[in-house]
């Protein structure tokens, strides 16, 4: 009965949600036609209605293959619709709390209140507020219905990284820097690979990807390897693990499937033609100068799990002048990377998607996620050290993108 408690509690959120909202939605219905308030106090409830019975039928049933996709744009078109009633009582609160303070001001004798404007005298300030709401919210809605089209819409951020660090050699290495695959939401191979085919024009030097490959199981890539295979750079594609790959938020049979499922992931790199970084690191050579390649496995200063072990990566690089981290967690720069390992140059990270929604126009960005991320989404810096965020290849939850879009990084060193 354990699995019944949280769905429970997410159907009881949703009602209660849904009880002070169509109060709203009822006195604005008054201003209708009368033969439309009736179908439309009826069409309110319909949508929570078929989110109870999907919840419950998603629960009895074991989730089929071939119903996964619909599941998923259903299960996220209900939590865009919870979003947007969220985001509309708002405003209700806010005429709420008005008449509140109000009422009790008349009580208390310190202000007179005047009688309501006469019919034919314009929309009532409730009314108003009612109506605007309903509007807001669902603008906020539509919003998040014409992001599902956005998926698969990748755009080429560029950066140029320039650092006296940087051995002669290197200067002008192209580096394409992609996070965040999760396969398991991914349902259009060939948009995938037009992604892909998007990396190869650019004629990277070399390919880094700084983890969650997968949702939870190894299996997700059995669709994606061949897609994915075909990333080829001069100086490789390297890797690391994000804390999607390790299996946590998924129910295993026992600890060894789940470690059995780590293992099989480790391989699916390998059979893509990709090095796995773990807690390592490997030499860089060009025109007979070297920089250093770290990856460590993921490590989280927000409660994602920390299996990194940057010492050990960073153990005998300490005679290159130059030095890249591929870290999954933008959380770690702070952390540890800036506190005890100065000499790092350049730290990549993923992980927040810039939470798949937000604004990004010239002199300004903003996203949810920013509340919990300090470094969110492109690059940073401090003293000669540098972290660049990728905003995520694929997508996880919802299955679209507003504002944010799915980015292919191209950095040149300089």
């Amino acid at each position: 009965m354990n699995r019944w408690i949280l769905p429970g509690i997410a159907l009881a959120t949703v009602l209660v949600l849904d009880l002070y909202v169509f109060q709203a939605w009822r006195s604005a219905s008054t201003s209708l036609p009368p033969r439309w308030r009736g179908p439309a106090l009826l069409a309110y409830w319909l949508p929570t209605i078929g989110f109870a019975l999907l919840l419950g039928t998603a629960l009895a049933t074991p989730a089929q293959p071939q119903g996964t996709a619909f599941r998923t744009y259903l299960f996220a078109s209900f939590v865009g619709l919870f979003l947007a009633k969220l985001f509309a009582a708002l405003f209700f609160l806010a005429d709420d709390l008005r008449r509140l303070l109000t009422w009790a001001a008349s009580r208390s004798g310190l202000v007179r209140v005047t009688a309501p404007a006469p019919d034919g005298a314009g929309i009532p300030r409730s009314v108003f507020l009612s109506w605007f709401g309903i509007a807001s919210g669902g603008a906020l809605f539509g919003t998040l219905l014409l992001g599902f089209r956005n998926k698969y819409r990748y755009r080429t951020e560029r950066v140029r990284l320039e650092s006296p660090h940087l051995p002669e050699a290197f200067r002008g290495l192209r580096i394409v820097h992609i996070s965040d695959i999760h396969s398991g939401s991914l349902r259009d191979p060939a948009a995938v690979g037009r992604g892909v085919q998007r990396i190869l024009d650019e004629s990277p030097d070399i390919i880094l990807f700084t983890g969650d490959l997968v949702n939870d199981h190894a299996g997700e890539m059995d669709g994606y390897r061949s897609v994915f295979s075909r990333l080829r750079a001069p100086m490789g594609v390297y890797s690391c693990l994000g804390n999607h790959d390790y299996g946590d938020y998924r129910r295993w049979p026992s600890p060894e499937a789940k470690a059995r499922n780590l293992e099989r992931l480790k391989a699916v790199h390998a059979e893509m033609g990709w090095r796995l970084l773990l807690n390592e690191h490997v030499t860089l050579e060009r025109d007979g100068q070297q920089i250093a390649l770290l990856g460590i496995e993921n490590w989280g200063a927000r409660g994602f799990g920390q299996y990194g072990r940057l010492e050990d990566a960073y153990r005998g690089t300490e005679g290159h002048p130059f030095r890249i981290l591929l870290s999954h967690d933008p959380s770690h720069w702070e952390a540890q990377v800036l506190k005890d390992y100065p000499d790092i140059d350049l730290m990549l990270s993923g992980h927040t998607h810039g939470m798949q929604f937000g604004v990004e126009v010239p002199g300004f960005r903003w996203s949810p996620v920013q509340y919990v991320y300090r470094q969110w989404a492109g690059l940073y810096r401090q003293g000669r050290q540098h972290l660049y965020v990728n905003r995520g290849f694929g997508f996880l939850g919802y299955p679209g993108r507003v504002g944010i879009l799915p980015e292919i990084t191209v950095i040149e060193l300089a």
